[in-house]
């Protein structure tokens, strides 16, 4: 295995150097780059698996290179290295998949946990990896794609020439939206509908990769009333359609997508196989389960109305029913025993433990975990400790 140290500092690349127990973990060649584009020529030709960067360097920062790594979706583990205790370049870590970030001055016990955990994660991937069959390289640049259309629909810039690559060549386009239910699995849904459009030269469906229940489909102008008859025949599940929103360009991909999703917010769309098969009370249970999974991401009654094809007042008073609390009272209490949980079985910082749960102002998470536990943070973690080690 190799290892990338990138900071434009020699004496701190020195330090990780000496602190680093390289071999313990099977890491034999330590590179080095003062810079995030000597970096990124390195990775290119050496392609290191663990890669240690700091955050403010010339030429390209740190944020800019795991970005870049995320956007070609690198299959390494990059740790963020700063001496800036900020939340945006914690949140910009999480978002980029950044395995662990590390605080200067550099201490040899959080740089080796850190490495021990960026090689455990990245040799589970690797075998995750190997298991797939000879399709990979055709699923890595289906993935490739959804992430250009995600990063477009999402008001990000795209290469627009990068895109027609994908689809038939038309002068103008329609664009629809697919909103499958909650507790399906639409991958292969997904995929069945872009073969058959790809292979029909009618257009192409996208997975979006912060929203796996949406699928965007992009079809040559006129060609939809086709594709629905298809999707009528080989579709099983239910699902609901916004279609035919028009895209003369791909510079209007942003505003027809935005379009389209206030469509599906606003319930205005159109049912295929209706979901009549299934009772109110296992829709409830799946709903439930869900908001257990999810609780430390952004939640509300509006999200679970168009993820579970039921209404928002519905849910609100069947959800109460199902668990005895309202949806908010239920993922603060959700929350709270995690936070628990990571208080007294880690050394996860405080901050860093408001982020995960969804809170950017730790202040106002201490303040809710104190009057839902009547401690303090820290006062929790002291007394759990106390607890475990027999004093109390």
């Amino acid at each position: 295995m190799k290892a990338l140290i990138v900071d434009d500092e020699f004496n701190v690349r020195d330090v990780i150097r000496s602190l680093g127990q390289w071999q313990n973990y099977g890491i034999t060649t330590v590179l080095e780059a003062s810079n995030g584009e000597e970096a990124k020529a390195l990775i290119k030709r050496e392609c290191p698996e663990i890669i240690l960067t700091d955050v403010k360097m010339p030429k390209m920062s740190g944020i800019e290179l795991i970005e870049w790594l995320d956007t070609i979706s690198y299959p390494g583990k990059a740790i963020l290295i700063t001496v800036y205790d900020d939340y945006s370049f914690m949140r910009k870590a999480i978002q980029c998949n950044s395995i662990d970030y590390l605080l200067k001055p550099i201490e040899e016990e959080s740089l080796n946990k850190a490495l021990a955990s960026s090689v455990e994660c990245w040799k589970n991937e690797e075998e995750e990896r190997r298991k797939r069959d000879s399709g990979f390289y055709e699923d890595v640049e289906r993935l490739r794609m959804n992430r250009l259309i995600t990063a477009a629909c999402n008001g990000e810039s795209f290469d627009a020439e990068e895109m027609s690559l994908c689809l038939p060549q038309a002068d103008a386009y329609d664009l629809t939206l697919i909103s499958f239910y909650q507790m399906h699995h639409s991958d292969s849904y997904i995929e069945l509908l872009a073969n058959e459009l790809c292979n029909r030269e009618w257009g192409n469906a996208f997975s979006l990769q912060n929203d796996h229940n949406i699928c965007v489909v992009i079809t040559v102008r006129g060609q939809w009333l086709s594709v629905e008859e298809w999707i009528i025949r080989h579709f099983d599940i239910p699902v609901r359609l916004v279609s035919e929103v028009p895209l003369k360009s791909f510079a209007e991909l942003p505003t027809s997508f935005q379009s389209a999703k206030r469509a599906v917010d606003d319930q205005n769309f159109r049912a295929i196989h209706r979901l009549s098969n299934l009772d109110d009370a296992r829709r409830m249970h799946d709903i439930v389960a869900y908001v257990d999974k999810y609780y430390m991401e952004e939640l509300s009654l509006e999200k679970l109305s168009n993820r579970f094809f039921l209404s928002r007042e519905h849910i609100s008073r069947k959800f109460k029913q199902a668990t005895g609390m309202t949806l908010s009272t239920y993922v603060i209490q959700l929350r709270i025993e995690q936070a628990k949980y990571w208080l007294s079985q880690t050394d996860e910082k405080m901050y860093s433990i408001a982020l995960k749960l969804g809170y950017q102002d730790e202040k106002y998470f201490s303040k809710l975990f104190k009057k839902m536990v009547g401690m303090t943070l820290l006062e929790y973690r002291n007394f759990a400790k106390n607890r475990q080690s027999g004093k109390i």
